[in-house]
């Protein structure tokens, strides 16, 4: 069972977590729910998963030269993302780092902070579906401990603006 969110009482704020991955769509997550967290006097937590399935796999070396890499990446993905969410809402998002399986590292998450009120993620616009995150969850959605937001994909700026 999850912890009690508090993101309403007193000196707690709501956080919008958001996924950072490599798709198109991330864009759009991290727009609305910087606009959102602003517009409510929350914050914003940035994401990134590095899957760790091959590593076990490799050669002790090997496998320390791959991690090193994979948390560069992840340090520059989460650096355009602050970026981005700077840039939209003049917020300083929490960033976090975590290694395993993209699923099982956000519900630890959520379950580790109290005060993450709604999991914002965005469908992509391709003929592929709403995409590998969208999708993977979805099966899962009903077992989640908060909210989650999924955003339209193909929403400008504007239309996220008056939503947020």
């Amino acid at each position: 069972m999850s912890r009690k969110r508090r993101s309403y009482e007193a000196g707690h704020k709501p956080k919008f977590l958001v996924v950072v991955d490599d798709t198109e769509e991330c864009d759009r997550a991290i727009y609305f729910a910087s606009r959102r967290a602003v517009r409510i006097g929350g914050a914003v937590v940035l994401l990134r998963v590095i899957e760790t399935a091959d590593r076990n796999q490799q050669w002790l070396g090997v496998a320390d030269i791959m991690r090193a890499e994979a948390h560069e990446e992840a340090n520059a993905a989460l650096d355009r993302a602050s970026s981005r969410a700077n840039g939209v809402a003049g917020i300083t998002p929490e960033r976090v780092i975590r290694e395993g399986e993209r699923s099982q590292e956000i519900l630890k998450l959520i379950d580790e902070d109290e005060d993450i009120a709604i999991l914002v993620l965005a469908a992509g616009t391709g003929k592929d579906g709403p995409g590998p995150l969208v999708s993977s969850l979805s099966k899962t959605a009903g077992t989640y401990p908060i909210p989650i937001a999924v955003v339209p994909g193909q929403l400008a700026d504007e239309d996220l603006d008056s939503m947020s």
